[in-house]
């Protein structure tokens, strides 16, 4: 069965740090753009981080710039954000996406593909 499974999350205080884990299952994130999107309570979904296929643009959205770092472990079958100096407004649920077929390794427009999410809450 092919899957996304997102891990990491939790709750943490601001100025914190967490990392988050998308593993890939029957399926090869290698050959794969691998977006990171989160969800607020009453927003909308919104774009965080994308790497390419073997890193050929890596975008983030400008309110994680200089804070979060996306990443890829090819041993691990897995891409992670690292995520630093935390801040409330950063309270969500993450989710990791792909594009199956997508015809360019670069940051697809639209994902299809989608994990079922894990909850980040920073509080103090």
């Amino acid at each position: 069965q092919v899957q996304l499974v997102e891990s990491g999350g939790g709750m943490v205080q601001p100025g914190g740090s967490l990392r988050l884990s998308c593993t890939g299952s029957g399926l090869t994130l290698d050959h794969y753009a691998i977006g990171w999107f989160r969800q607020a309570p009453g927003k909308e979904r919104e774009g965080v981080s994308c790497i390419g296929v073997s890193d050929v643009d890596i975008e983030y959205a400008d309110s994680v710039k200089a804070r979060f770092t996306i990443s890829r472990d090819n041993a691990r079958n897995t891409v992670s954000l690292q995520m630093n100096s935390l801040e409330p407004g950063d309270t969500a649920v993450y989710y990791c996406a792909t594009e199956f077929g997508a015809p360019f390794p670069q940051c697809p427009l639209n994902y299809n593909y989608w994990g079922q999410g894990t909850q980040v809450t920073v509080s103090s």
